[in-house]
């Protein structure tokens, strides 16, 4: 990996599973990383299981190698290029790799659900521009969530139904872990206004970590916009 200085930032965009990263960062029109390309795979004997189940938990950050994933931000920003992961989500497992090139682009977004565990990482390698949590109703993101891995078959039904109660109860424990990680909690408007701000130079997130939001800034709903509902 090259030694020079960074030529780009990265914006970190954490949330729950479902809540809309993915849709959101395609429509900021900036590069995006799928940090969750980064998962282990099926065989890795450091998988996490859920408390009282034979299930793999897959929304424990030991699922993920949160090194590879950094080192891979880090080479997009000194270098604009890295190879990256192509994981199977229904296989646990990663069937290639793919090139991704930033070109001379000064801004890209990483995205995923692990994306606040490394925000202090990012800071501190003098990378990072902005860490985001998007956040909106639990109920909305059970069904979305839902709906989407039905639909792409990432695992079983009963599987995906266990995972999503779980997760729909979890949903305001998993912001403020995000937020206690360093990540800004708002809704999608907020997002992409803050994204605008980094792209133009204004780089909130790159210093101190964001205040957890009171009950009230996390009440259901609470700075969701009018635009487009994410689908993913």
């Amino acid at each position: 990996m090259s030694s020079s200085p960074p030529t780009a930032r990265v914006v970190l965009l954490a949330g729950p599973s479902g809540s809309g990263k993915s849709s959101l960062a395609a429509r900021a029109g900036l590069p995006v990383l799928r940090l969750d390309d980064f998962y282990k795979e099926h065989d890795d004997p450091t998988l996490p299981q859920v408390e009282g189940s034979t299930d793999i938990d897959w929304d424990s950050p030991l699922s993920w190698d949160a090194d590879v994933a950094v080192a891979a931000i880090l080479e997009l920003c000194r270098t604009g290029r890295t190879t990256v992961p192509v994981y199977d989500i229904a296989t646990s497992a990663r069937v290639s790799e793919e090139a991704l090139d930033i070109a001379r682009t000064p801004l890209f977004v990483a995205e995923g659900i692990f994306a606040a565990d490394i925000v202090a990482r990012c800071r501190e390698l003098g990378v990072l521009a902005d860490a985001l949590c998007l956040r909106g109703r639990p109920f909305t993101t059970f069904r979305r969530r839902l709906l989407r891995d039905v639909r792409e078959g990432r695992k079983s039904v009963p599987f995906l139904v266990r995972r999503g109660w779980r997760l729909m109860r979890a949903e305001p424990g998993i912001v403020a872990r995000h937020v206690a990680l360093g990540a800004h909690a708002c809704g999608k408007d907020e997002a992409l206004g803050r994204l605008a701000g980094a792209a133009a130079g204004r780089c909130p997130g790159a210093g101190r970590a964001s205040v957890v939001p009171d009950a009230a800034s996390q009440a259901p709903g609470a700075g969701v916009g009018t635009l487009a509902e994410p689908t993913a």
